[in-house]
């Protein structure tokens, strides 16, 4: 966990969590598949064939899973500095200064999931590999940690 000294925050060996990082990413990403799914079958488009299931979302419920992954980053991170992923792998979310990072930081860090997210968030993992403190563009723009909780 990141320590607050005199203002400024050690992060020697906190922020090294590049890889529980990605493995949290995957855990969400598994979460809104399901939410995905279940919005297909609430509006019809899922369908199940043998072992295999697909689901052809239309607009509403595209812009509803979109609202829904959102709201759901800004307010997990936001209120508990961690999603189910992060709380599953051990990290959070923290303000540089080592405090919460609070919905506007959350909002800041989710828009930025956009630019963060191309390629497969292939822009985030290098941003994170070459930054000081191993944060992805989200991060610094809203002055966020993530780190072993």
């Amino acid at each position: 966990m990141a320590q607050a000294t005199g203002g400024m925050v050690s992060t020697a060996g906190d922020v090294h969590v590049t890889g529980r990082r990605v493995l949290a990413t995957l855990v969400d990403a598994v979460l809104f598949s399901v939410v995905s799914f279940v919005l297909g079958i609430i509006f019809g488009g899922a369908t199940a064939e043998g072992t295999s299931a697909s689901v052809s979302l239309g607009t509403l419920p595209s812009l509803l899973l979109f609202a829904f992954i959102f709201g759901y980053y800004i307010f997990m991170e936001g209120r508990f500095g961690q999603t189910v992923g992060k709380m599953l792998l051990g990290i959070k979310v923290v303000r540089e200064d080592g405090g919460a990072p609070g919905y506007g930081a959350a909002a800041i860090r989710t828009v930025l999931r956009i630019v963060d997210g191309f390629m497969a968030y292939l822009v985030a993992f290098v941003t994170v590999l070459v930054s000081g403190k191993n944060q992805r563009l989200g991060d610094m723009a809203a002055k966020t940690l993530v780190v072993r909780k």
